[in-house]
């Protein structure tokens, strides 16, 4: 899976010297006169270069703003406050613009490749890569900004104005996964690249997140019975479902200590939760360790994710990643679809006898047994499944996305959150830039 960090080294030159302040206005790197270009290989590399700026945000929020880790230095215990702190300007802009930025970035260079592009293939992995994007963008920020040109007018600012999510999904995302899936093979899943499963992966998670259970369960499906036939398979050690090139991943963002990533840190997600940044130098949670201990008590043995994943002694996460600046951020892996797909046949009415041996290959690799037969009723069945997949993708930056789109922050965290803060604060010098065209969430 090193090929594209390779692509990175080349493109990265090119990229230092094309700094920009108007993110959603600005050419991306590598075009200069679009139309004058022949190849859009390299502008594709820019979109997928660009998505190294959103990894690390994704970590953070997923876990951080959740029951999982702490954090313990001042502006980012605002991570754990619940309200208008994390708003403040400096959090802001050395936090959530790095990540709003890049993705606009990603997004434009895929436009210019959509509408220019001659060749099938670079314009479905293109529509992949947006419509990763723009999902990022809206479960992160709620309603956002749409532009599908590849050369918006810089003084209309009226199209900075920010869409509702629910369009975005319906006009943007969801078709472009379905023309990624259209356009794809999968011949690209070693690579690093966009392919066909993936874009069915996301496309399944896309529908989840809109609580379309029928579709979501439909497409999900076709990814788990498809996997094989991919060359994808479950890691039978949990020790390696986050290392780089394992059966399991669907997609990967890639990293390279050869390249910077586009988020302008040195520490990456892995540092975070590892306790390697002094933002937290001991992030665990203890109520992460207690839903592991939960676990192990009502599973029938050990659940052996803990020790594979956090580390007690040292209050960090060290366990589940090596600490490597170059391990790639995993955006997919199969249990993740697995678990998604049992929880959208769940709430479609499957009986609990169809959907809990699906957990059962992910149990069996933790040292735990079977829940078949131990609940039955459909709301303990959803409690299992989110049970499972907090455990299983701990420290991968799922759980607070996972709270918010079931409704369920203020029973899993223990205390009333005001929905405003389920999203997190747009960047105030975007705001700045569009005169007030953009503007802020509730709350900040």
């Amino acid at each position: 899976m090193k090929k594209m960090k390779s692509i990175y080294i080349v493109l990265v030159s090119l990229l230092l010297t094309t700094a920009c302040d108007n993110d959603l206005d600005q050419t991306p790197p590598l075009l200069l006169e679009s139309s004058g270009l022949e190849e859009y290989g390299p502008v594709l590399n820019a979109a997928y270069y660009y998505q190294t700026g959103g990894s690390t945000p994704m970590g953070v929020m997923g876990d951080f703003r959740a029951d999982n880790m702490l954090m313990l230095e001042s502006p980012y215990t605002a991570f754990d406050t619940y309200n208008a702190d994390l708003g403040g300007l400096d959090l802001v802009e050395q936090f959530f613009r790095p990540f709003y930025s890049n993705l606009y970035k990603a997004i434009l260079s895929a436009n210019n490749v959509i509408e220019n592009s001659t060749k099938p293939t670079e314009i479905a992995e293109a529509k992949f890569l947006r419509a990763l994007s723009y999902f990022k963008l809206v479960i992160v920020f709620g309603d956002v900004t749409v532009n599908l040109s590849p050369s918006p007018s810089p003084s209309d600012l009226s199209i900075l104005a920010r869409q509702p999510a629910a369009d975005v999904y319906n006009n943007v995302i969801i078709p472009d996964f379905q023309a990624a899936i259209a356009g794809l093979s999968n011949s690209g899943l070693s690579s690093g690249r966009a392919t066909k499963i993936a874009a069915q992966a996301f496309l399944g998670k896309v529908y989840l997140f809109r609580g379309n259970f029928p579709e979501a369960a439909t497409t999900l499906g076709t990814v788990v019975s498809g996997a094989a036939a991919a060359g994808i398979s479950l890691e039978s050690d949990y020790a390696n479902v986050v290392v780089d090139g394992n059966s399991e991943i669907i997609f990967a963002t890639q990293l390279s200590t050869s390249v910077p990533n586009a988020y302008g840190s040195a520490t990456t997600f892995v540092g975070w939760v590892s306790g390697a940044d002094t933002k937290s130098l001991t992030p665990l949670d203890p109520r992460l360790t207690a839903a592991f201990d939960a676990s192990s008590a009502a599973g029938g043995g050990t659940d052996l994710r803990k020790t594979l994943t956090i580390d007690t002694d040292n209050q960090n996460g060290s366990k589940k990643y090596t600490g490597a600046l170059d391990q790639d951020f995993i955006e997919m892996r199969l249990s993740d679809v697995i678990l998604m797909h049992a929880e959208a046949l769940n709430e479609t009415g499957s009986a609990a006898a169809t959907v809990l041996p699906l957990l059962d290959p992910i149990r069996t690799r933790a040292g735990l047994n079977s829940l078949t037969g131990t609940v039955s009723s459909q709301a303990d069945v959803r409690q299992a499944i989110a049970d499972e997949r907090r455990l299983e993708l701990a420290l991968e930056g799922h759980r607070w996305f996972d709270l918010v789109r079931t409704g369920t922050v203020d029973a899993e965290m223990g205390a009333t959150i005001s929905s405003n803060y389920y999203v997190f604060p747009i960047p105030n010098s975007e705001i700045l830039a569009s005169d007030g065209v953009i503007t802020q969430n509730d709350g900040y």
